[in-house]
C-alpha cells in the first residue's frame, strides 16, 4: 500500500499494474474498506482508493460536503494518477453513489456499484432526513458518537456488530484500527458527524439528480449486490423490489447477487471479495 495525497485527500494505491481502479468507500468508512481487494488484484491492475473529505486521514478537509463535492475529488484524484479511459471506477455503498456521478461525468471502461448507487425510495413528505438516515444507519451513526477508552475497546465495539460475527478476519481490524484518532482514553471515529449527516441529507433528498447521473453513464455500468443488510439482515439495502425498475430503465446495467455476504462482508469475506475483483478486472 503505498500513500500519497491529492490536494489535502488522502490516497492509497494497490499494486503497480498499468490498468487501475478508482475506488470510493462508504458514508462512515475509509480507504481501508478496499485493502482486501487491493490485495487480491490480479497482475496488471492497480487500485487506487480514496479518503473521502471529512473520513479517515482526509477528515480535516472542510465542507461543503454533499456526493456532487465527493464526485469532484474523486475525478481529480483519477487526474492526478494519470488514469485513462480504460480506468475502472467504483464504489461501495455511498462511494457507490459517488461513482455514479463521477461516472456520469468523464469516461471509464467500466463503472462497478458494489451495494449502492441505486436511487433510495423518497422519504414522506415533512420526514426529517436526519431521523431517515438514523433509520438506516443506526450503530454506524451511535459510533460518531462515542468515546473508547482503548484500541481494543473500539476493535471489541465492532466484533459486536452483527454484520462482523463469526465473520472477523484481519482485513476487519484493519479497517478498524485505521478509523481511530485522538488521545488514549478518548479515542474516536476519524469520520466526522457534520460530513456524514451532510451527505444522508443529499443522498435521501437528491434521487432525481442519481437518477440523472445513472442515465448519462454511458461505460458498462454493474451492480453487485449483497443479499443481506447492514445489520447481517436478511434483506438487503437493496432488495429486489428496489433494482428491478431501474433495471428495466437502464438497458445496459448487469444486476448480480453476490451470494453469502452481507452489506460489510462483501468487501472483506474472502469469496465474495475474489467475486468482486473478478468483476472489476475482467475483460470487456
Amino acid at each position: 500500500m503505498r500513500i500519497d495525497e491529492v490536494g489535502g485527500l488522502r490516497i492509497a494505491t494497490f499494486g503497480a499494474g498499468p490498468r487501475t481502479i478508482i475506488a470510493a468507500h462508504g458514508i462512515t468508512a475509509s480507504l481501508m474498506a478496499w485493502a482486501a481487494v487491493g490485495r487480491r488484484l490480479p497482475d496488471g491492475w492497480s487500485l487506487v482508493a480514496v479518503d473521502l473529505r471529512g473520513r479517515g486521514h482526509s477528515a480535516a478537509l472542510p465542507g461543503p460536503y454533499g456526493l456532487p463535492r465527493h464526485a469532484e475529488d474523486v475525478l481529480r484524484v483519477a487526474d492526478h494518477v494519470g488514469a485513462s479511459p480504460d480506468a475502472v471506477l467504483t464504489g461501495h455503498s455511498m462511494g457507490a453513489y459517488v461513482a455514479a456521478l463521477a461516472g456520469a461525468r468523464r469516461e471509464f471502461a467500466r463503472v462497478v456499484l458494489v451495494d449502492g448507487g441505486i436511487p433510495l425510495p423518497a422519504i414522506p413528505e415533512g420526514t426529517d432526513p436526519d431521523a431517515a438516515l438514523e433509520a438506516v444507519l443506526g450503530p454506524a451513526l451511535a459510533r460518531l458518537r462515542r468515546t473508547f477508552p482503548s484500541a481494543e475497546a473500539y476493535v471489541d465495539f465492532f466484533k459486536a456488530h452483527p454484520a462482523f460475527a463469526g465473520r472477523w478476519n484481519a482485513d476487519v481490524e484493519a479497517y478498524v484500527r485505521y478509523d481511530l484518532t485522538g488521545p488514549e482514553g478518548a479515542l474516536r471515529s476519524r469520520a466526522v458527524g457534520e460530513a456524514v449527516l451532510a451527505d444522508g441529507r443529499w443522498l435521501h433528498l437528491e434521487q432525481e439528480a442519481l437518477a440523472a447521473a445513472l442515465k448519462a453513464i454511458t461505460a458498462p455500468l454493474l451492480l453487485l449486490r449483497a443479499p443481506r443488510g447492514l445489520l447481517d439482515q436478511p434483506t438487503g439495502m437493496l432488495p429486489d423490489e428496489l433494482v428491478r425498475p431501474w433495471a428495466d430503465r437502464l438497458p445496459g446495467l448487469r444486476d448480480e447477487v453476490v451470494p453469502d455476504c452481507n452489506h460489510y462482508t462483501i468487501l472483506f469475506d474472502e469469496r465474495c471479495v475474489a467475486t468482486v475483483v473478478d468483476r472489476l478486472t475482467a475483460p470487456l
